[in-house]
């Protein structure tokens, strides 16, 4: 067989990655392969800046279509991010024959559907290990390693900068600004963080896993997305004395007939595995009816563990077009026939625990009242902080619920905020205590 060419669109900080893991490994890549590959062809909007690696004249070029429509090329790496033109460059190369390996978390959450629909038609593979988790092999640990697996859960720290910062946070008992301001300068946080902080990015990678675990489509507008720019060095605390830590935690349950998917701050225990990842650590916690909970650990992102992870693609498709296969594992994990939709259960419908602080006026009867409008709703008390204030005015009021359904947690704190002995809006963070 023909030496394997593979195109790269994008020569930033990943890309330049790939070329490092390529060039420093290629000895050990073709004795793994039994072949030869090459990286025949870059493309970026700047042909001529050094990054730090020496490639032949000519490979770098900023025209798109010396590898989407060369017809030597087999396999197209996408590095660009975004949308577009980053969804009709890919389904142009697909329309070419080309195999797809992306990094690109939110197109494949968006608009991956379309992208699989159509490599599906052409015969041709698109994997993307490196979209979720950098380093991290979860992707290919769903498809392949555990795929005799009925996945009841998937649980994932799966954003370093907000790991970060709540490490910071947790660590130094600073507040949200002064730590975020620090990763900024670190470089573990863009300039805009909002994808980030928000729970944008983290809600990209727990759709597709979710998706891949459970053998459905997942429409990313209805996974409920919350981040961590109101969590207070306060609540952090209160957190601690409750034998807690607070983490961005991506939540996807599969019910059978339905499914949980969903992003939001989440307390957990101290005593469990995933409230030790700490810094920019990812890891993911997959629960199968065989192999029980299974955590996964390592650099979630950052140059050489996302190269490492597209690298890995680049092998596996390699391997396929050696040995003759097409399309040996599906794109999703399931045959494309039997990925039925699924419902995502309402966030109004899930049961969790929950921690609530009220700020409240310094007054008798106060607790009797918030007691009184917990209780109609069904709501019972598991235990509760109540500090000295500094206030001279409000005290907190901290509360642990046990379990609850999220509509008569919202019914009752609308009726509590109503009442004139709240001072402030209550802090309401959810608790997973049995993972």
């Amino acid at each position: 067989m023909s030496t394997i060419k593979i195109g790269l669109l994008g020569f930033g900080t990943v890309g330049t990655g790939v070329v490092r893991n390529f060039q420093r490994n290629a000895v050990t890549i073709e004795k793994r392969l039994g072949h030869k590959i090459e990286l025949a062809k870059i493309v970026d909007r700047d042909a001529t800046a050094d990054r730090g690696v020496t490639l032949e004249p000519g490979v770098v070029t900023t025209d798109v279509e010396e590898v989407i429509s060369n017809p030597e090329i087999d396999i197209v790496i996408e590095l660009f991010g975004g949308y577009e033109p980053a969804k009709s460059f890919i389904l142009k190369a697909i329309a070419n024959g080309k195999h797809i390996v992306t990094a690109n978390k939110a197109l494949m959450a968006v608009h991956g559907q379309e992208i699989i629909a159509a490599a599906n038609q052409q015969g041709v593979s698109v994997m993307f290990e490196a979209a979720v988790a950098g380093g991290i092999p979860i992707i290919s640990a769903i498809k392949e390693n555990l795929c005799s697996n009925e996945f009841s859960s998937i649980l994932g720290i799966l954003n370093g900068t907000c790991n970060f910062i709540l490490t910071k946070m947790t660590e130094d008992g600073s507040d949200f600004a002064p730590v975020l301001d620090e990763a900024q300068k670190l470089g573990y946080a863009e300039a805009d963080p909002t994808f980030d902080v928000e729970g944008v990015d983290t809600a990209h990678k727990i759709a597709l896993l979710s998706a891949l675990c459970f053998g459905t489509t997942v429409d990313f507008d209805q996974v409920y997305t919350e981040g961590i720019s109101k969590i207070t060095s306060m609540d952090i605390n209160f957190a601690e004395q409750m034998g807690y830590k607070i983490k961005l935690l991506a939540i996807g349950k599969n019910y059978g007939d339905q499914i949980e998917v969903r992003v939001h701050p989440t307390m957990i225990p101290n005593s469990y595995q995933l409230a030790e990842v700490n810094g920019v650590f990812n890891a993911v916690r997959l629960t199968g009816d065989f192999v029980g909970p299974t955590l996964l650990y390592g650099s979630g992102a950052g140059m050489d563990a996302t190269a490492s992870a597209v690298m890995g693609d680049v092998m596996a498709i390699t391997r396929d077009k050696i040995s003759g296969a097409q399309s040996r594992v599906p794109i999703m994990g399931y045959c494309a026939d039997q990925i039925k939709a699924l419902p995502i259960k309402a966030m109004s419908e899930i049961i969790s625990h929950y921690y609530l602080r009220f700020t409240t006026v310094d007054q008798p009867g106060v607790l009797a009242k918030i007691a009184g409008s917990l209780g109609k709703y069904n709501i019972s008390i598991q235990s509760m902080i109540q500090p000295e204030s500094r206030n001279v005015d409000t005290v907190p009021i901290v509360l642990m619920t046990h379990a609850a359904k999220e509509a008569d947690i919202s019914s009752a704190l609308a009726e509590i905020e109503t009442l004139n002995i709240i001072s402030q809006p209550t802090c309401l963070i959810r608790v997973e205590p049995d993972l």
